[in-house]
């Protein structure tokens, strides 16, 4: 089996490829190794599993039509692809709107058209986020809920793509499945994610900044979870029945809404030290409270979430100690 990986260098997609390489799947990754966060530790992961025999690396911009093209006529047929891919974070959209319409809309977009090309396709993964249910109040956020109500640039780019995607599953039978992930962490994760913007501040004796005035609420998932999730849905690909297109969405989360002070009590035991807490107004963009309803992912794919914070966590200050020497 041939896969496309994208973001291949990145957190979930570097987890991503080791997974499938120890399983025995060729994979060609794609990414441009951008500079919007520390290039060493996009580096760093691709040094685990970048010689494997089965691994080939592309360094293209995913918006890069030609060169997409290239890389996936050079390295043969692909067979299956999970499109992970994308400009990430919530509240660079307000001040680099520009990055995120050239990736996650064309880039996406040049990522379809390859599927669609690729002579006896079977399925693309590709990743959403939960940042498109928005405003929503109800909760759990439920894969039902309409998410016609963005707060940011970020979500909806990532509703866009789910309605690209459909509109390619509907025309072309290509079968698709989008995953809303929900607040991905662990080791090898994004220096600009609150867990690690946090465990530095407190390694450093600096404030952490704790928005809404800490009272926030966030459905954390481990990234060994995630991975399981991604697996089990790029081997589950929808079927066509009738006029309904072979197309899915499935929320990707622990199904644990926990409160945001409660990682940091986590991270003080860890770590050792009491964090300086610096209480701010709510950022725009942002939303009080995430919440997964996993059901349709359990229904459809045996999925089950098996880390709590009160383990992932360590195992993140464990990590990072090692990466850092602190």
């Amino acid at each position: 089996m041939t896969i496309l990986v994208t973001g291949a260098a990145g957190f979930i997609g570097s987890h991503v490829c080791i997974k499938l390489l120890e399983r025995g799947e060729k994979v060609l990754g794609l990414d441009n190794l951008n500079d919007y966060y520390d290039v060493s530790l996009k580096e760093a992961r691709l040094a685990r599993f970048q010689d494997h025999e089965n691994f080939t690396l592309a360094r293209v911009n995913i918006a890069d039509r030609e060169a997409v093209e290239a890389a996936v006529a050079e390295f043969g047929p692909i067979h299956k692809a999970v499109h992970l891919a994308a400009q990430a974070g919530v509240r660079y959209s307000l001040t680099n709107p520009y990055a995120y319409i050239e990736t996650n809309l064309m880039g996406h977009t040049v990522i379809l058209e390859a599927c669609r090309h690729a002579p006896d396709f079977e399925h693309l993964v590709y990743a959403s986020s939960s940042s498109v249910y928005g405003g929503n109040k109800k909760q759990p956020f439920s894969v039902e809920d309409r998410v016609d109500n963005p707060v940011s640039l970020y979500a909806a780019t990532k509703k866009a793509d789910e309605l690209i995607s459909h509109s390619y599953s509907h025309l072309y039978r290509i079968p698709a499945t989008g995953l809303r992930f929900f607040t991905v962490y662990g080791p090898w994760g994004r220096p600009d994610m609150a867990l690690w913007i946090f465990t530095k501040a407190i390694f450093a004796g600096e404030p952490i900044p704790l928005f809404n005035d800490g009272d926030m609420r966030r459905d954390f998932t481990y990234i060994d979870d995630i991975v399981d999730g991604t697996i089990r849905a790029l081997d589950n690909p929808p079927v066509a029945e009738g006029d309904k297109p072979p197309y899915q969405v499935f929320n990707i989360g622990n199904h644990r809404s926990e409160e945001l002070m409660t990682l940091v009590d986590i991270l003080e035991k860890e770590i050792g030290k009491k964090a300086e807490r610096q209480l701010l107004p709510m950022q725009d963009g942002d939303v009080q409270e995430t919440y997964a309803d996993i059901s349709a992912i359990q229904e459809a794919t045996g999925y089950q979430p098996r880390t709590s914070i009160s383990e992932g966590i360590p195992a993140f200050v464990k990590w990072y100690r090692d990466y850092h020497g602190v």
